[in-house]
């Protein structure tokens, strides 16, 4: 892994000294850039990990009814071939945020499970 250093606001440091050791995935999150409606389940990942949570709160989250039911939906209008253009956007955007998440989940259980 590579340490970086960089020069932010002082308004910007206040308010993300919260964040703690997530502060690499938020920015991440940030990176991925969803433009669609996926930009309210980016949202509410960065809300989450704002609230630095323990390993084991991290492991047992998902992401709100409303945004599974959400993608419920596409995967079927998908299956049935009739996705818009849009909605494709969306749905790849949502499974680049599902990837990212699954992928810092085996982070965590690999790190926790060294310790305990």
């Amino acid at each position: 892994m590579i340490q970086m250093t960089i020069q932010v606001p002082d308004k910007l440091a206040e308010q993300s000294w919260f964040a703690g050791p997530w502060l690499p995935a938020i920015i991440e999150l940030s990176l991925i850039g969803c433009k669609t409606q996926a930009a309210a389940t980016s949202a509410e990942l960065v809300e989450f990990l704002s609230g630095n949570p323990s390993p084991e709160k991290l492991l047992g989250f998902h992401v709100s009814e409303s945004a599974q039911l959400r993608l419920r939906r596409l995967l079927a209008i998908n299956e049935a071939g009739c996705l818009s253009e849009a909605e494709h956007q969306e749905l790849d955007e949502l499974q680049r945020l599902e990837h990212f998440v699954v992928m810092l989940k085996a982070e965590i259980a690999g790190q926790f499970g060294k310790e305990h």
